[in-house]
């Protein structure tokens, strides 16, 4: 429920703080006096769009502010979900820059609109004329009927089946028409597979290919200079192994005679020893050579085999034509076993209907029990509201095929006098009917739901006499379990708050400023009295303002 309301510069408030109670509280002014911007105040906080004419100062910041007692609405996993950090007595502010711009905060948090605007549909129903179009709103039919039906839970746990099971139909064709584009390029992709698995790729043989080929295509070339140094280092007598083979004779003669003698005969021996390797690695390949025709051209034909299949898949390496060649089989897997998918993806669907249907029946039997007392709590309040002949059937058919509300269709109907039939409540009911229709179903579901602060804007419009002290009652009703706020230019119905604020307009050097303040018990009688007989306050008028108070 609604604490506390601060507003700061919003158009002709400069400021003002409410104290609000539980309980049934009513707001009075004269017309102009300012009660709307109230409303345009308790807008902003639940997340209505702003601009930077809402200031009444152009230059300075406007401030909204709302204290909620938020113990008994179940919000700790919606905060938990927003990641915002929650309070039972929650804070939430808008504040509306010169600028235009405009910033929210809960709990000091900075929140989105869309966020301010999930949690406040939750905290303040502001309920005024074209608000009574949600009583036609099948989903909110529903809702009052399974609130009525204490079938929410059973309601939430349906929901949850029926969006398993749309879920998997959604699947399902997704899956149906994967197969099926997947069937149009089978005979191709199979063709590729087959393609890419009888090349026999393997990582790096291009690279090695490329280097194969280099050989046998200079094969000559290197044989002739691989001879040409082997010849000149071990060429008998003019060879270098044969002139290295007598240095190293000679120092092996000195190397006795001092250290720097030995030193120089290690070094040419070292020498030798790698001139005579190099001599033999020579011989080897020339040896391994292959001069072949019949083998480089073996090699060339697959070096073209594998650039044209990287050619042809527009990559760089066979390391990445044989990801290609695995993703085929991949592919070409799925698409041999996809009945089994879409098999066992129907018996998952038919499961998610068939618990969806059980809880559709068992959705159907509490709401079929509940219509009769539901019916006939609204009309009951229908009669206290001035309408004798009221009469609201609600009808309620099943339907072939599961439905976001379960497998039952919906209807309220209504009618207002004697002998005329009754028609969709839409068609049947007037603009004030309708008021009366929805105030009717507010009180019945206060009395099963614990319900957002509810605002009436001027509910009581073409309402006078009897019905308008009736209509005070039931709302006074309300207020026993419940916040519930009304804006009221009837004396019987401000008689019934337990709180009352006025609205009145000041003028304060050349400046016309709005105020709100609450009146006491006294000041009450003469605001009561004043709406019943104008500002000529007689005796008779206060009597009956007292009376009314009473």
């Amino acid at each position: 429920m609604l604490t506390s309301l601060s507003i700061k510069n919003y158009a002709l408030i400069e400021e003002a703080q409410l104290q609000l109670n539980e309980g049934f509280t009513v707001i009075t002014g004269e017309t102009g006096a300012g009660k709307s911007i109230l409303l345009g105040a308790l807008g902003l906080i639940t997340g209505k769009r702003a601009d930077s004419s809402s200031a009444g100062d152009m230059t300075a910041k406007c401030i909204i502010e709302g204290i909620f007692e938020v113990s008994g609405y179940q919000l700790q996993s919606f905060f938990k979900k927003q990641d915002l950090d929650y309070e039972d007595a929650t804070i939430i502010r808008r504040e509306i820059l010169p600028s235009g711009k405009s910033r929210a905060f809960i709990n000091d948090t900075p929140v989105t609109l869309a966020q301010l605007a999930a949690l406040g549909e939750r905290l303040v129903d502001i309920h005024s004329q074209h608000k009574t179009l949600d009583v036609l709103d099948n989903a909110y039919q529903f809702e009052v009927l399974d609130t009525f039906a204490n079938a929410l839970a059973l309601k939430e746990k349906y929901s949850e089946q029926y969006t398993l099971w749309k879920e998997k139909l959604v699947q399902l064709q997704q899956i149906q028409e994967k197969k099926q584009r997947a069937q149009l390029e089978f005979d191709y992709q199979s063709f590729l597979f087959t393609e890419l698995d009888e090349a026999k790729l393997i990582e790096g043989e291009f690279e090695q290919l490329e280097t194969e080929l280099k050989t046998l295509s200079h094969a000559e070339e290197i044989q002739e200079n691989l001879a040409t140094a082997q010849q000149k280092l071990a060429q008998d007598e003019l060879g270098i192994m044969d002139q290295l083979s007598e240095a190293r004779s000679a120092l092996s003669r000195i190397s006795g005679f001092g250290t720097e003698y030995e030193a120089l005969y290690n070094r040419i021996h070292s020498v030798f020893i790698e001139v005579d390797d190099l001599t033999e690695e020579l011989s080897d390949l020339a040896s391994n050579v292959d001069a072949d025709p019949l083998t480089l051209e073996k090699t060339n034909t697959r070096i073209q085999v594998l650039y044209n299949l990287m050619k042809k898949h527009q990559v760089d390496s066979v390391s990445e034509l044989i990801a290609i060649r695995e993703r085929l089989d991949n592919e070409l897997y799925e698409v041999q076993n996809v009945d089994e998918q879409i098999a066992k993806m129907e018996k998952e669907i038919a499961f998610a209907k068939a618990e969806a249907q059980k809880i559709a029946v068992q959705l159907h039997e509490k709401r079929a029990k509940a219509i009769p007392k539901l019916k006939a709590s609204i009309e009951k309040i229908l009669v206290e509201l001035g309408m004798p002949n009221a009469h609201l059937p609600i009808t309620v058919t099943s339907l072939k095929e599961l439905a976001p509300n379960g497998q039952d269709g919906l209807e309220f109907l209504f009618s207002a006098n004697k002998g005329m039939d009754a028609k969709p409540l839409g068609k049947g009911a007037s603009g004030g009917e309708l008021s009366r229709v929805m105030l009717a179903i507010k009180a019945v579901l206060s009395r099963h739901k614990k319900l957002p602060t509810l605002i009436f804007d001027e509910i009581d419009t073409g309402v006078s006499g009897e019905v308008a002290v009736k209509m005070g009652a039931i709302l006074k009703e309300m207020g026993n379990t419940m916040q519930l706020i009304s804006i009221t230019h009837l004396p019987q119905i401000a008689g019934q708050g337990a709180s009352h604020f006025k609205v009145f307009k000041t003028d304060e050097a050349e400046k016309t400023k709005t105020k709100i303040v609450r009146l006491s018990t006294d000041d009450r009688i003469v605001e009561i009295a004043a709406m019943l007989g104008g500002n000529s306050q007689t005796s008779a008028a206060l009597e009956h303002a007292r009376n009314l108070l009473n």
